[in-house]
């Protein structure tokens, strides 16, 4: 496996792959990988020749009131979780390398002002952005994105059909815990109290329809609701537990008698 921090050494050894007629997979993460990566790069690998893995914390999709420095990085243990899961590549550049001035030209996201969009003004800007460079330094591929951020996953699919980008979306579904909860990069913070009460989320997702998502997350003293929202197929659900925030979300026909 190769570890690369310059966009042309990226955009090289991919179009070397191309040429030789192999497929080229791609997963964009900000690091601090788990499981639920993971899984999106075994994916990648079974069904793509190359599988290229990019770690980057886009300085672009943080609010005012959020801790780019803060943000954990993890880049050696990440390197290894890749290898393990059938990773070709690491892409893993500096903020320097991905902006080496300031932005002038940036790509907004409209119709996205809801949900996410709402409680992280300018985040879906930064996300399409960041893409928008990495698709281009990738050129065509796959690329593999989880459907825990439903709401990001609709947001790159009208990134890619708009800006005509030869990049196929493949959806992956949200790897969770044998009690439900998705995994996360955010769980490794909650308490032992607070990692129990997140189960709240999926199980106001999953529960008897007759009981509104928000009642259920109500009757957990930790949890606070930020939205839980019908969104044509999906349920969607946010909530902080403690000072942390979680999202979540299930097809609208898996909620089920509980």
């Amino acid at each position: 496996m190769r570890v690369l921090d310059r966009g042309d050494q990226l955009r090289k050894e991919l179009d070397a792959a191309r040429a030789a007629g192999r497929i080229v997979g791609l997963v964009a993460t900000m690091g601090a990988l788990h499981e639920g990566h993971a899984s999106l790069i075994r994916r990648s690998a079974a069904e793509c020749d190359v599988t290229a893995l990019t770690v980057f914390v886009n300085p672009l999709q943080f609010g005012p009131s959020e801790d780019f420095a803060a943000y954990p990085r993890s880049l050696a243990a990440d390197i290894d979780l890749a290898a393990a899961a059938g990773a070709a590549i690491v892409f893993a550049p500096t903020v320097e390398e991905m902006y080496p001035d300031r932005p002038t030209i940036t790509v907004a996201v409209a119709g996205e002002d809801v949900l996410e969009g709402a409680s992280r003004p300018g985040h879906f800007d930064g996300v399409a952005t960041v893409l928008a460079k990495l698709f281009n330094l990738a050129g065509p591929c796959r690329a593999y994105f989880g459907e825990k951020d439903w709401q990001q996953l609709r947001v790159v699919r009208r990134l890619v059909a708009d800006l005509s980008f030869p990049v196929e979306v493949v959806a992956c579904p949200t790897v969770r815990e044998a009690d439900g909860l998705a995994i996360s990069s955010r769980n490794a913070r909650l308490s032992a109290e607070e990692r129990r009460a997140a189960t709240v989320l999926y199980r106001a997702l999953t529960a008897h329809p007759a009981l509104p998502m928000a009642d259920m997350v109500a009757t957990e003293p930790l949890a606070s609701l930020d939205y839980a929202e019908v969104v044509g197929d999906r349920l969607v659900i946010a909530a902080r537990i403690g000072d942390v925030r979680l999202i979540d979300n299930v097809p609208v026909g898996k909620a089920e008698v509980r």
